[in-house]
């Protein structure tokens, strides 16, 4: 038992994991208006799991479900179509976005490359046996990627911030951009302090003067292991001259979606997230029809989907988000892109009739 406690004890403090945020670091922490109690906390105020979902369902048999349940429609019975596109080859006075599966995607947005939380690992987790990614989603590598002018990370859950993907891209990100308390890991993980630009809601970080990145709300929580919340998450706003892109980060639906909308007064681009919803974590994951809804709260002009098709992390089948988000999009004033992984996306040119929807065609 000894034995086990101190290899358990070991895995828990290997680099992966992380270390809570300490010095300098934990003092900007300390001074936001959004870290109370020891914690940061939404804007709103509310639980990741209710303790009753519609009076039949506690967080408990929510767990088991997830855990022990019928999967066989969680995951598709056969790899992916994807598009693999040649990320390096772009030109990069082209505005283009790709979509790597999950809530990893590729920009170029003004002559500046930016990669957002990538997972090319085969695990969303720091153990083999638990969120295996689908046949056919990892089919870009370390190697596929340019030289990066941001590496963005929105928030240190296993299936955004990956650690394997981030040491393998550690030469090639000039910036990492997060939000409070995500510097930590960087910086533990022996990135340069200087490239380490961390946020909280609200502030904007001038890259240079082609790009600003603006960090914005979410609704949703941290942490990699036991304790939670002693790093911020969030969305952000890219923009350039002529573009502005939105991605949502992780979170369930709320008025700061309205307040995102007024305050930069619609984006050409929202990378949204649309997948690994339930009803007993609902307030920290929006269902497609809320994605919907979204949309039009912040002004989107063209939508791609992601959070979805590459782990199983809720109980709903795979292909569940998209067929949900195509039909709640009927008659919304925007352009639901639906592209498979790695297909190249022309931001601001793109409209719904230039992709098919490829999941019928695994079903």
């Amino acid at each position: 038992m000894a034995a086990a406690g101190l290899g358990g004890y070991g895995f828990v403090h290997t680099a992966a994991f992380g270390r809570a945020p300490r010095g300098a670091r934990l003092d900007r922490i300390l001074a936001s208006p959004h870290f109370t109690q020891g914690h940061f906390e939404n804007l709103v105020p509310v639980p990741i799991m209710p303790e009753e979902v519609d009076n039949k369902e506690n967080r408990f048999s929510a767990m088991w479900k997830f855990l022990f349940g019928n999967k066989s429609a969680l995951s598709p019975a056969r790899p992916l179509v994807s598009k693999k596109t040649d990320l390096i080859a772009l030109p990069r006075d082209e505005d283009i976005a790709v979509w790597m599966g999950h809530s990893n995607f590729y920009l170029q947005l003004g002559g500046r490359r930016i990669l957002i939380d990538p997972t090319f690992g085969a695990y969303a987790s720091p153990v083999w046996f638990i969120n295996r990614a689908f046949a056919g989603s990892n089919i870009y590598t370390a190697d596929d990627i340019p030289p990066l002018d941001v590496l963005a990370i929105s928030h240190d859950h296993w299936d955004h911030l990956d650690y394997p993907t981030v040491m393998a891209l550690k030469e090639k990100a000039a910036h990492v951009v997060c939000p409070l308390g995500v510097g930590e890991y960087f910086e533990q993980w022996g990135f340069d302090a200087a490239r380490i630009h961390e946020e909280d809601w609200g502030t904007a970080i001038p890259i240079d003067d082609a790009l600003t990145i603006h960090i914005v709300p979410s609704q949703h929580f941290s942490g990699r292991f036991l304790q939670q919340n002693l790093t911020e998450w969030c969305g952000m706003v890219f923009e350039t001259k002529k573009r502005l892109v939105y991605y949502t980060g992780d979170g369930g639906y709320g008025a700061h979606f309205a307040d995102i909308g007024r305050r930069f007064g619609g984006f050409n681009l929202v990378l949204a997230e649309c997948g690994q919803y339930n009803m007993a974590w609902h307030p920290i994951h929006m269902l497609p029809q809320e994605t919907a809804q979204m949309a039009v709260d912040v002004g989107a002009k063209a939508v791609i989907a992601g959070h979805n098709s590459k782990f199983a992390l809720a109980r709903h089948p795979w292909e569940e988000p998209l067929v949900a988000l195509t039909e709640a999009s009927i008659e919304r004033p925007y352009e639901l892109l639906t592209p498979c992984i790695g297909e190249a996306v022309p931001i601001g040119w793109a409209k719904a009739g230039d992709f098919q929807p490829w999941w019928e065609r695994m079903l």
